[in-house]
C-alpha cells in the first residue's frame, strides 16, 4: 500500500457501523492496483447520527466517493444532489461518488444480489421471493428483482417505521413493475411467514441476524419450515455460514452467502467509481475463496 500513495492520490471509502469485518478495503485496494489507478481505499466507522460529518468529509478531503453500510443506507439519501433510479426508488444509498463537490447517489446491492444468483444458477424471472427484512439492502432487492421479473415477493418486517416505508415503497414498484404480486406482513406472525415460505421458491434474510454481535442466531426459529426445494439465501458474508444457512442446508436446502452479492454489487461499484471494469475473476479467486 505506502509504494503506491503519492501527493495525487484519492481517497475512497466505506461508512457505517460496524465495518471491521468488511471485506470491501482488501476488494478496492486490489482491483485499484491491478488496474494501476491511483485510489486508496478504507473503512470508517461511523454512527448514523455522524452522517453529516462523514458527508462534509467526503467533501472537505474531495474524496472520490464512498461505499455505505447498515445503518447509514438511509441517512445518507438527504444529503445527496442526484440519485440513481434504484437509489430514488428505494430512498437508500449504498455508493456515492463524488464529482468535483456534486454527490450522486447510487444503490447497487440489488444488481449485485440478482447476479449473485446467476452465478449460482437461479434465475429469479417467474420466482416467488420471501425476503425477512426491508431496510436498506432488502429494498434494494425488492426494487430489482421485481424490476427484473419476480412473479410475487413477500416481505416480512417488524412494525416499524420501515414497515410502514415498505408500503410507500411498492406504490413506486407496481408504477415500474406492475405484473409483479407484492404482499408485506408483520415478522411476528409465524403462521403467515411459514405459508409465504412453503410457496416460495428462494428465502433471504436482510436483515443483520446472524452477524456480530448475533452471531449464532437465526431469522427462522422452527427449522421444520425449510423444504428442499427452497433456495435460501443470506445477504450477510461474515460470518461465510450463518445459523440459518446452517440450519438450511441441513435441511436439503440450496444455501447461498452475500459474498457473491458483495463482489458483483462491488463490481457495478468499481465501474461507477473510474469507468472501468473490476477484475471480478482475480478478485474472486484471491478474496472469495
Amino acid at each position: 500500500m505506502e509504494s503506491r500513495i503519492s501527493g495525487k492520490t484519492r481517497m475512497l471509502g466505506i461508512i457505517g457501523t460496524p465495518v471491521d469485518h468488511s471485506m470491501s478495503p482488501v476488494m478496492y485496494n486490489y482491483s485499484f492496483a491491478k488496474a494501476g489507478i491511483d485510489y486508496a481505499y478504507f473503512a470508517f466507522d461511523i454512527p448514523e447520527v455522524k452522517v453529516p460529518d462523514a458527508i462534509a468529509a467526503i467533501k472537505t478531503f474531495n474524496m472520490r466517493g464512498a461505499n455505505v453500510t447498515m445503518p447509514c443506507k438511509t441517512a445518507v439519501v438527504r444529503f445527496m444532489d442526484e440519485l440513481s433510479p434504484a437509489a430514488r426508488i428505494t430512498g437508500a444509498v449504498n455508493t456515492i461518488v463524488n464529482e468535483n463537490g456534486r454527490l450522486t447517489g447510487h444503490m447497487t446491492d440489488g444488481v449485485g444480489f440478482v447476479r449473485n444468483l446467476k452465478e449460482h444458477n437461479v434465475d429469479i424471472r417467474d420466482k416467488k421471493i420471501t425476503i425477512i427484512g426491508t431496510g436498506g439492502a432488502g429494498t434494494a432487492i425488492q426494487v430489482q428483482c421485481a424490476l427484473d421479473g419476480a412473479r410475487e415477493i413477500s416481505v416480512f418486517n417488524m412494525k416499524d417505521s420501515f414497515f410502514a416505508r415498505a408500503n410507500e415503497t411498492f406504490e413506486k414498484i407496481r408504477k415500474e413493475a406492475p405484473g409483479c404480486v407484492l404482499n408485506i406482513y408483520d415478522l411476528q406472525d409465524a403462521d403467515k411467514l411459514r405459508e409465504e415460505i412453503a410457496t416460495s421458491d428462494i428465502l433471504l434474510n436482510a436483515t443483520r441476524v446472524g452477524m456480530h454481535p448475533l452471531e449464532g442466531k437465526s431469522v427462522i426459529a422452527d427449522t421444520s419450515i425449510f423444504k428442499k426445494d427452497l433456495v435460501v439465501v443470506d445477504c450477510i458474508y461474515n460470518p461465510s455460514r450463518t445459523k440459518l444457512l446452517a440450519d438450511a442446508e441441513a435441511a436439503g436446502c440450496k444455501v447461498i452467502n452475500g459474498l457473491g452479492m458483495l463482489l458483483w454489487q462491488g463490481a457495478e461499484c468499481f465501474n461507477l467509481y473510474t469507468g472501468l471494469e473490476m477484475p471480478t475473476k482475480e478478485v474472486e479467486e484471491r478474496f472469495f475463496r
